[in-house]
């Protein structure tokens, strides 16, 4: 039976999956998050902002597909007789990834101008910008206008409280990982008992990415 959550909240199913293979559905939820490329892109170098807003967008989606994707997998191997209608499942993966890939967008987007501040100097870049021109270019992608509107809303907000000295060394990358645990369609009692390896996970991922920031050349002007 479908559990109708308040607006606003994510919604969580317990249907059966009507298709042949759990295998299937994983494989389709895989490439269903963003396109595969996303995921494995190299960067060489940051030139320029353009540069570095691909970075971000990239590695949000990196972060945000191998994240919940991992965790789906994980629960729907372990727990087969808790799944979903293809319709239901589609609804409520489309709506947990958007809603975590604009959490780790304002992750990076600060994490990465107060860490380049911090190693370089750079001091003339616009979160705001930055954020706006990421969300705006993934709706033909598919993410619903009003939800776009509201993330950045939301992250003028926080400008507000950025601070470009500390926000690197101070727990970076709170949001997304606490939109990953909230978002992701698994029911209430599942997810707390799965909190700390959630959260681990992508905290893990992060890690990777600060990695890639670290050693790659960067020649902003």
């Amino acid at each position: 039976m479908k559990n109708k959550g308040k607006k606003g909240e994510a919604k969580v199913y317990n249907l059966k999956l009507n298709i042949k293979a759990i295998s299937e559905v994983l494989s389709a939820v895989r490439d269903y998050l963003f396109p595969y490329e996303k995921i494995s892109k190299k960067f060489s170098k940051i030139n320029n902002e353009k540069d570095l807003i691909n970075f971000v967008k990239e590695k949000s989606a990196f972060v945000t597909q191998s994240t919940l994707y991992g965790y789906l997998k994980t629960r729907m191997g372990l727990k087969q007789n808790m799944m979903f209608t293809d319709d239901v499942f589609v609804e409520s993966v489309n709506k947990a990834k958007w809603n975590i890939f604009a959490e780790a967008v304002t992750d990076l987007t600060f994490f990465s101008i107060s860490f380049l501040n911090k190693k370089y100097n750079i001091n003339n870049l616009d979160p705001y910008i930055m954020y706006k021109t990421i969300l705006d270019n993934e709706i033909i992608t598919g993410l619903p206008k009003d939800l776009c509107e509201k993330y950045k809303s939301k992250f003028k907000e926080k400008i507000n409280s950025f601070n470009i000295k500390e926000y690197s060394d101070k727990s970076p990358f709170t949001n997304s990982c606490n939109a990953l645990f909230h978002w992701a369609p698994i029911a209430d009692e599942l997810k707390e008992l799965d909190k700390e390896i959630v959260i681990n996970s992508i905290k893990n991922k992060w890690m990777l990415v600060v990695a890639d920031l670290e050693k790659i050349p960067v020649n902003l002007k």
